[in-house]
């Protein structure tokens, strides 16, 4: 059982960590010399973006390159009572929609630098695989595209 848990904490300790307060995302982005992956989703309720979490997200691929040079940012809707969020996130989060999401996608993901300016953005759970996601994201911060 202790190596189980072990396993389980050592998993989860590689597993890029998503900011919810996009003010600390920001001041992060600038501190670590990275870029802003910001993902509008309905972690209960859109299958699409359930799937894009779980598939693209989720992918040892994408955790390994997001790791190096991603502040990731989750703008989540849920509409299950039990799954609401504190006033002042729903707020935050609101806030970011109006900015970045004005039609209201989902799942919707945009690329930013680190003062907030939109280089990329994404509507609707990608077509291509992590890795043609991942060299989208690369062709940008190295200003291919």
């Amino acid at each position: 059982m202790y190596f189980a848990f072990i396993a389980i904490a050592l998993l989860c300790s590689f597993t890029p960590a998503w900011e919810t307060d996009f003010a600390v995302a920001k001041v992060r982005a600038q501190q670590e010399k990275k870029y802003i992956l910001l993902n509008f989703s309905g972690s209960d309720w859109c299958g699409p973006c359930i799937r894009m979490h779980s598939e693209i997200f989720g992918s040892d691929q994408f955790k390994q390159f997001a790791d190096a040079n991603l502040v990731l940012v989750n703008a989540d809707f849920p509409r299950q009572k039990k799954n609401r969020l504190p006033k002042e996130q729903e707020q935050q989060n609101d806030r970011l929609a109006d900015t970045y999401n004005a039609a209201g996608s989902f799942p919707f993901t945009v690329l930013l630098d680190a003062s907030g300016k939109v280089l990329k953005s994404w509507d609707g759970f990608p077509k291509e695989k992590t890795d043609v996601f991942i060299d989208e994201i690369n062709q940008v911060i190295h200003g291919k595209q």
